[in-house]
């Protein structure tokens, strides 16, 4: 058992030995990140999205296996995004161009690795509320998004301590049909304005829902400052590349991942423009990625 297991375990030893009947504490006090001695919540659960590994494997690779090639190109897709970037993106949206292609993996596994550098927080927000994937386990229903956007919940009250360090998450909240409407809203621009009004060293994670099935990846695209495209190696049609690419803006996109059942380190590629990571069975070729191309096409009005 690891010695961060065994301070998760005293940690929530800790919380359930308080009583129920304690205040709650205030939220971005000072503009400061909720401090270790506050209730926290278990990493998040999520669906599965074929990626091959058990449900609570695929949820924290880097706590679980940090061992893992796959923990270890998270951690090089953050150190890409910081130290190659001239002015690393404060507010990252995390999309892809259909469902279960791993999306909600990669934001996940980037919150923390990003939330472990030192002096970093890492705000990790389920921004598909049409189908949350970020589950809390002992919270199944906790108040979120959605409750913020249509029923005035304070921000206070939908911003939630994790067991990671220096991670916090902000759960989708109960599903609703008026997504669209939300993202597009005069709330969802104060919630930006508030988060961007913290330390210089927060970072925002946007998990969204897919830019081809729904409007709201699009609308959100235009509030953040970076976009990763999680693409399925192998099943994702090149089709529905081109049409994602058309619906967001291009020069947003700091990452390209790759995403398959097989890991294979030898097949890693990495440009100055885009992060690539194919994770298969064979050699990747020396040529161009086909995506590549897709990014240098015009976009047809």
């Amino acid at each position: 058992m690891s010695r961060v297991y065994r301070a998760l375990e005293r940690a929530e030893e800790e919380r359930r030995k308080k009583a129920k009947g304690e205040p709650s504490p205030k939220i971005f006090e000072e503009k400061t990140f909720l401090s270790r001695e506050e209730p926290t919540l278990k990493l998040p659960k999520m669906e599965t999205e074929g990626l091959g590994l058990p449900p609570r494997e695929e949820a924290s690779i880097l706590i679980v296996r940090p061992e893992t090639f796959a923990a270890e190109e998270f951690r090089k897709l953050k150190t890409q995004i910081f130290q190659r970037l001239a002015n690393p993106p404060h507010f990252i949206l995390v999309t892809s161009t259909v469902p279960q292609e791993g999306k909600t993996m990669v934001s996940v596994n980037l919150a923390l690795a990003i939330s472990q550098e030192i002096h970093k927080k890492v705000i990790l927000i389920d921004g598909d509320l049409r189908k949350p994937s970020i589950h809390l386990e002992e919270y199944p229903n906790p108040k979120g998004l959605s409750d913020y956007l249509l029923n005035q919940t304070p921000l206070s009250e939908i911003l939630l301590n994790s067991e990671a360090e220096s991670l916090q998450i902000i759960p989708a909240g109960h599903p609703t049909k008026k997504s669209a409407e939300l993202m597009g809203s005069r709330k969802m621009l104060e919630l930006f304005k508030s988060l961007r009004e913290l330390r210089d060293d927060t970072y925002v994670i946007i998990d969204s829902s897919p830019i081809i099935s729904t409007s709201e990846a699009t609308l959100l695209s235009k509030l953040v400052d970076g976009i990763i495209l999680v693409v399925m190696g192998g099943r994702t049609p090149r089709e529905s590349v081109r049409r994602a690419l058309k619906s967001i803006d291009r020069q947003k996109i700091i990452g390209i991942v790759f995403n398959q059942i097989d890991f294979n380190p030898s097949s890693y590629y990495y440009s100055k423009y885009y992060h690539y990571y194919r994770y298969d069975k064979k050699q990747g070729s020396s040529k161009d990625p086909w995506f590549k191309k897709l990014l240098r096409e015009k976009v047809k009005s």
